[in-house]
């Protein structure tokens, strides 16, 4: 596996123990997730499905983009209208390369890299409106107009939801792996050879894209590697200065270490000293994952965790099969656990739905307007 500039152990000071405090007031999402827990949206692919989009092809989901842009928008509001505090654009899987790879040139890939933010900030200004605050979204630059509507400033009020108030929504731009790009199931494992210009090549445009869109809120999610989500936040500082992102790792069955191998303590210890790095977690791993990834993370890092797994749904090789998984044994079940351990952004991944957006969001909820202690918000939560 080959490696490049910034790729090798960070050092640094003594990681915190204990839940530690929270992030200071920096900038917007730091902002809201020292204020609680926001709650994030779930699968992209599954939901189009079930539109009847076709996400069979190389690009999977970003390919409705092109086909099905009506198709994302309605995601998206299904998603807002369930409670979802933060969306992420359709592009985890769209790069200028896969998208160059199908016919495109590149200023018609970026246009519709770009195009995943216009659909994403649209839904979250109409939803803005619908929940009686100005149509611009905390996902924009501070001062700066989405959807017609205004941003606050820092310091008047950005980022801080009174007691029981649902915030304005977010919205990222979704940064999948270079595995996602390959689309063979390498962001599974990592084990892919390449070099840091292979690396800019499929992240620094898409930054590029979406940044130009606004959006200064990043996920850098399901990362099978450290030296990817380093070179990930460098090529962010330079391209999006002052925007602010999570990384969301791919991590092993036990919850220890990254796909490729590495360490997850070394991961969270990296996230902890980067400035853009608002909360550090896991996604696309099964629920049980989590848990155990959990105690691992709050050891390594002060910073805010983010989790989001998929469904907990189970597999029949044989048939080829799904079977939903419903009640106790849905991942929403273990999410007072996650808060109590740290996590202040929760949401789901492969085969979640705004159904479960919708429980997380009236659980989360009722906590924000609650006055109870916290034992009591997990004893309560879901039954």
């Amino acid at each position: 596996m080959s490696s490049f500039p910034g790729a090798g152990r960070l050092a640094g000071p003594t990681p915190p123990t204990g839940p530690g405090p929270r992030v200071p007031v920096a900038s917007s999402l730091a902002g809201a997730l020292a204020s609680g827990t926001l709650v994030l949206d779930g699968a992209m692919g599954t939901e189009l499905q079930a539109r009847g989009v076709d996400t069979s092809r190389t690009l999977w989901s970003a390919q409705a983009l092109l086909d099905a842009p009506g198709a994302v928008t309605e995601v998206h509001a299904a998603y807002l209208a369930a409670g979802a505090d933060v969306i992420e654009t359709n592009s985890y899987q769209a790069s200028v390369p896969a998208l160059t790879d199908v016919g495109y040139d590149e200023a018609g890939a970026r246009d519709l890299i770009a195009s995943s933010a216009r659909l994403a900030l649209a839904a979250a200004g109409q939803a803005a409106t619908a929940r009686g605050g100005p149509a611009g979204t905390f996902g924009s630059a501070p001062g700066r107009s989405q959807g017609g509507g205004t941003s606050l400033e820092e310091g008047e009020g950005a980022g801080h939801p009174a007691p029981g108030e649902r915030p304005r929504p977010f919205v990222a731009g979704a940064l999948g792996p270079y595995g996602a790009f390959l689309a063979d199931g390498s962001e599974y494992t990592g084990a892919y050879e390449v070099s840091q210009s292979q690396l800019e090549r499929v992240h620094r445009p898409r930054i590029e894209a979406l940044a130009a869109q606004g959006l200064t809120v990043f996920a850098l999610e399901t990362m099978p590697r450290l030296d990817e989500a380093r070179l990930v936040t460098t090529v962010l500082a330079q391209t999006a200065p002052g925007a602010e992102c999570w990384v969301s790792f791919q991590v092993r069955p036990d919850g220890a270490h990254l796909a490729d191998g590495t360490p997850l303590a070394q991961a969270a210890a990296w996230a902890d000293t980067h400035p853009a790095v608002v909360a550090v977690g896991l996604n696309c791993v099964a629920p049980e994952t989590v848990a155990r990834a959990l105690p691992v993370l709050r050891r390594s890092t002060a910073k805010p965790l983010v989790a989001y797994p998929n469904s907990g749904d189970s597999y029949d090789p044989v048939t080829k099969t799904w079977t939903p998984v419903r009640g106790t044994g849905r991942f929403t079940a273990l999410v007072p656990e996650w808060v109590e351990a740290g996590v202040r952004l929760v949401g789901g991944c492969c085969r979640t739905t705004p159904d479960d957006t919708a429980v997380l969001a009236g659980a989360i909820g009722a906590a924000r307007g609650s006055t109870e202690d916290s034992d009591d918000f997990g004893d309560d939560l879901f039954r």
